[in-house]
């Protein structure tokens, strides 16, 4: 049970290159894999499923393979059953269920005993599957008309598992799933006894892995440890590679500086010959011999000189190709600047297709921070949703201050995918000039060709960049941001710079994320998790709930 490359190499058909000559083998145990959005980590699935085929090199896997990818196709008429045949790599239970079903009702054709083999009790596994998942008591001729994203993985995953895997691959697995859902999730990782690969930006699930390997530069190198071994590996080098360019860069200053002083002792060599020379008596001839051979000794001690910047020079290039470019997003946002004892939003008893039967109220003033938890089908999408004002709530009231709301879905289906990037931001800030307007992109980090771009080109995070340029520098600018999942399909440099942006941001913020790690680094005032309809302070709050005379507490407003 393992996976071997050799030689592996794959570059897309407009030639641009993805991998070069990879060897190396993954063994039994959990590996993590991380790269940079657009690094070649699915790609590289890909190539171990034998969906796509290398340019060069070889691929090899010992073992029954399992395959979750990222997208899961799901259909509304499909069964649970037939969800878990029908998805890419799946076993097709339904058709053994109905092979078993036509047996013990005393049909003896041998096909549906070829069909069965050794799954006779597959009804079992299947159903002890899906209760590890969180799915028990779901029937497995139940129809999903609108399956969950939580709900997608977990039988998709279990169909994965029925087959027995030696080798099991799994695609940025906590995607969309909820608390309790990644923790079930972390439980299978766990008693996963084969190899497991596992392509993930969730530095928890990271955490779990016994190794770590990144895929950088189309090649691949393994750490021992989870996320955070690999982060302090990846740090100590960082410092060296620092240290490294300092002193090259130092040595290539001290080269200059010595080439330059022995051009100008050269110089002044030969200007005090050519004075001494006429009161010397020595023959024209002779001089000219001498400044030759000063000449050819000068040029000489140059090029000696020049050899030495031109080494310093390439030692300081290896260096920097060394040190991670990671250039961080710098921005000052004034003009979201929201007063503290503004009210931005006040919802008084709101409920939406039953959802909320009590009544949500929930009250942002001045620039809040507020973390929305729950989980999955809780409802936290249609609050935000309500809030942004998209869906008028069936009863209760919303009250927003003068100011425009921003809202971003976890779909970033804000700009037009066929838009360049530097023409959605025309369109949202047109007032601002095009010199403006590049140096905004740039700050982004979209530069040159990049800010260019047609949006639906762009990978996860650049995507993610541009819609946060075009929500933060639009007219006027944003009094409330409203985040749904903004870390889903993130690498793990594109949520630092969502961190960087959002630091900026002067206005009140309500973001629904499952990412402990990302929620701990945006300095929040109040989390609020929303369960059974109702809402009510999360573990991490820093402010407590507002007591009116006459009134019990409301967990979901400040203080006064």
């Amino acid at each position: 049970m393992s996976i071997t490359l050799h030689a592996l190499s794959f570059s897309w058909p407009d030639g641009t290159p993805v991998l070069d000559g990879l060897t190396t083998t993954i063994g039994a145990g959990r590996t993590g894999l991380v790269a940079p959005n657009g690094g070649g980590k699915t790609t590289l699935l890909r190539l171990l499923t034998g969906e796509l085929t290398p340019t060069a090199g070889s691929v090899t896997v010992d073992g029954v393979l399992g395959h979750l990818p990222q997208e899961l196709p799901t259909s509304a008429m499909g069964t649970v059953a037939d969800a878990m045949g029908t998805v890419a790599d799946a076993l097709g239970i339904a058709t053994v269920l109905a092979a078993v079903t036509a047996v013990e009702r005393g049909d003896t054709d041998p096909a549906h005993v070829d069909a069965i083999g050794v799954d006779w009790d597959v009804e079992e596994r299947a159903v002890a599957q899906l209760d590890r998942l969180g799915l028990g008591g779901i029937a497995l001729d139940r129809r999903l008309a609108t399956p969950s994203g939580g709900q997608v993985v977990a039988v998709g995953l279990a169909g994965r598992l029925l087959r027995r895997p030696d080798v099991l691959l799994l695609d940025e697995p906590t995607n969309n799933l909820d608390r309790r859902e990644r923790d079930r999730l972390a439980g299978v990782v766990d008693a996963f006894r084969g190899t497991l690969l596992v392509v993930s930006h969730d530095r928890e699930l990271l955490d779990r892995m016994d190794r770590t390997a990144e895929l950088t530069r189309g090649a691949l190198r393994t750490v021992a440890g989870g996320f955070t071994a690999w982060e302090s590996v990846v740090a100590a080098e960082q410092a060296a590679a620092e240290r490294d360019v300092r002193s090259a860069e130092q040595a290539l200053r001290r080269e200059r500086r010595e080439r330059q002083e022995a051009r100008e002792r050269a110089e002044r060599r030969s200007a005090s010959a050519a004075r001494r020379a006429p009161d010397a008596g020595i023959p024209t001839i002779l001089l000219g011999a001498r400044q030759r051979r000063a000449e050819e000794s000068a040029g000489r001690a140059d090029g000696t000189h020049g050899a030495r910047v031109d080494a310093a020079r390439a030692r300081l290039d290896r260096a920097e190709a060394s040190l991670r470019q990671d250039p961080a997003i710098a921005l000052e946002l004034p003009g979201t600047r929201v007063p503290a004892g503004r009210v931005v939003v006040d919802a008084v008893g709101v409920d939406v297709r039953g959802l909320f039967p009590g009544g949500v109220d929930l009250a942002l003033r001045g620039p809040e921070r507020v973390a929305l938890t729950g989980g999955n089908g809780s409802g936290k999408s249609t609050l935000l949703r309500v809030l942004a004002g998209e869906l008028a709530p069936d009863r209760g009231t919303v009250t927003r201050a003068e100011g425009r709301v921003a809202y971003l879905s976890q779909r970033l289906d804000l700009l037009d995918p066929e838009t360049a990037v530097a023409d959605a931001l025309a369109t949202a800030a047109p007032d601002r000039p095009e010199a403006e307007r590049r140096t905004l992109l740039a700050r982004f980090l979209f530069r040159g060709a990049r800010a260019h771009l047609p949006v639906g080109a762009l990978s996860g995070g650049e995507r993610l960049r541009a819609v946060l340029a075009c929500v933060l520098f639009a007219d006027p600018a944003p009094q409330l941001l409203l985040l749904d999942e903004p870390t889903n399909n993130l690498d793990l440099a594109s949520v630092a710079h969502l961190v960087s942006a959002l630091s900026a941001y002067r206005g009140a913020l309500v973001v629904v994320s499952h990412d402990e790690r990302f929620l701990d680094e945006l300095a929040l005032d109040r989390r609020l998790d929303l369960a059974d309809g109702r809402l009510s302070p999360a573990r991490g709050n820093s402010a407590g709930p507002r007591t009116s005379a006459g009134a019990p507490p409301d967990p979901a407003r400040p203080p006064r």
